[in-house]
């Protein structure tokens, strides 16, 4: 039997990003050095497929320090921590491992660096995400406070309207970040911004090659969590830059076939923690049922990579 002709549009950029690739290799690394079991305090990054490969090498994944014992390492995830974290465990003398994406860390700094210097920070990112809870965690509790809509902006109560700087977190729609940094600026004429964009470039690069797709498909797929903030994002950016319909899947298996229905143009895009194994799954099950042709939409190229933790290079060179 023919198959139907199926054109499939591929993001470039798409999928894992260098902080996630070093989150990754450090866990990878530290059972390498310390033997299973590697504790690592929340998912050291928001995939499922991720998580289960690690966990089957011996990662045991945890939300609080205080599931760890004192006798195994820690590793924190990517997406940062509280300075209360690295703090406890040092109390309770335990060898850890700080996964925080350099990105992520870049962003802390700031904010340090702003509550130093006298001012007041107002963050734009998701209640609850744990890069959030990380990085108003790096300042007392007041000195950072959260705005996730406009809307919010119009409420904002600081101590001194003339004294406050923001900071973003680096998973964020760019679109949907710049109205709400307009609206702050409209409001406090005086805020001071970041040197350089907050929202990181894996994301940027992720959104601009879902906007080039958007306007040739009839849907789009973001293979990604249900977690991943910038996985979600590129769903939004997609339904926003005309896609009719934008689904986020986990992998295959997670298909809507009856929705998509006897549809002739799809894209495909991953967030920054899903791996290209199921990006190729979900390519095969296309390829199962349609004739397919791939196009690649490249936007940019990325070759960006950080280096893992000394005390974790140190033991690969040995």
């Amino acid at each position: 039997m023919n198959k139907p002709p199926l054109s499939l549009y591929l993001a470039a950029p798409r999928g894992f990003c260098a902080g996630v690739d070093r989150a990754i290799k450090i866990v990878e690394m530290a059972l390498e050095k310390w033997g299973a079991p590697v504790y690592v305090r929340h998912e050291i990054v928001h995939n499922k497929y991720v998580v289960d490969e690690l966990r089957g090498k011996g990662a045991v994944f945890v939300e609080e320090l205080d599931e760890c014992p004192d006798d195994r390492p820690v590793i924190f995830s990517a997406h940062g921590v509280p300075k209360a974290v690295p703090a406890a465990a040092a109390k309770r003398n335990m060898i850890y491992v700080d996964a925080t994406c350099p990105l992520v860390s870049k962003v802390h700094i700031e904010a340090e660096r702003h509550h130093e210097n006298g001012l007041q920070m107002v963050m734009i990112g998701h209640a609850g995400h744990p890069e959030t809870i990380g990085t108003m965690g790096q300042l007392p509790d007041g000195e950072v406070l959260l705005v996730e809509t406009e809307a919010d902006v119009v409420t904002l109560m600081p101590r001194d309207p003339s004294k406050l700087a923001f900071i973003t977190q680096t998973t964020l729609s760019v679109d949907d970040t710049a109205s709400i940094v307009a609206a702050l600026q409209a409001r406090f004429p005086d805020i001071i911004g970041p040197h350089k964009e907050d929202i990181c470039y894996a994301t940027t690069n992720r959104q601009s090659a879902v906007k080039a797709i958007a306007p040739k498909v009839e849907a789009l797929l973001v293979i990604g969590a249900p977690n991943s903030s910038n996985s979600r994002r590129l769903v939004e950016v997609a339904a926003k830059a005309g896609c009719n319909y934008a689904q986020l899947v986990q992998r295959a298996s997670d298909i809507d076939w009856r929705a998509l229905g006897d549809i002739r143009a799809v894209g495909i895009t991953a967030g920054a923690s899903a791996p290209e194994v199921l990006i190729n799954e979900v390519i095969d099950a296309f390829g199962d049922r349609f004739d397919v042709t791939v196009e690649i939409v490249e936007t940019a190229k990325e070759n960006v990579e950080f280096k893992v933790p000394r005390v974790l290079r140190e033991a690969a060179e040995a």
